[in-house]
């Protein structure tokens, strides 16, 4: 497999200390940041849907909660709407939905990346951060195992070092990384940095 290829989406999944870590890294991307973004973070399902509003004023790209059936547009960033799953279908539309919880979890870091990696395959990085339980190790597995990149925040720095820890004991991990270096990289992904192109190790 190339060392490099051209990144369309990024996944990110977070649980505890989420909110603060994914801030980090959505603040540091660019205006013309070219790849899509989904993420998935886990708060109460019955809580008002308040982060794209949140982290909006922080980020350069439009921010916004997923739609049912929504076409995925470059350099923007969808979150998951409280309670629901978010898939991405292999037409490159997001799919919202009320299965049943997984790993005590909806929506669930594992449905998005699992779904994002048939779709995307060696297009895609996924992106485990912080969290207290498993969600996402098995996701990330599946992105890996498309052809997908993947990134782990260290979880020596982590504020719950559960979730990167079982990812990286599960998938295993292109790079572990602190979250200022994770930053640095995401935001070198423009359209302008040759066709942003990402190496595997650098």
């Amino acid at each position: 497999m190339d060392s490099s290829r051209q990144i369309e989406a990024v996944v990110i999944g977070a649980s505890a200390g989420g909110v603060e870590a994914l801030t980090m890294l959505l603040q540091a991307l660019p205006a013309d940041f070219a790849p899509a973004v989904c993420a998935v973070i886990h708060l109460a399902p019955d809580g008002p849907g308040m982060l794209p509003q949140l982290l909006g004023r922080r980020c350069a790209l439009p921010v916004k909660e997923a739609e049912d059936k929504e076409a995925i547009e470059p350099g923007t960033v969808y979150f998951a709407v409280p309670d629901y799953h978010l898939l991405v279908e292999r037409e490159k539309l997001l799919s919202l939905s009320r299965e049943e919880a997984v790993l005590f979890s909806r929506p669930s870091i594992d449905v998005l990346f699992e779904s994002a990696a048939y779709a995307y395959r060696d297009r895609l990085l996924g992106i485990i951060l912080t969290g207290a339980n498993m969600d996402g190790a098995a996701g990330l597995e599946a992105v890996r195992t498309e052809g997908g990149l993947a990134w782990v925040q260290d979880p020596a720095e982590a504020q719950a070092r559960a979730m990167p820890a079982a990812a990286i004991a599960q998938a295993g991990a292109d790079l572990v990384l602190p979250l200022k270096d994770m930053a640095l990289r995401l935001s070198r992904m423009t359209r302008s940095a040759s066709n942003h192109q990402i190496d595997r190790n650098n």
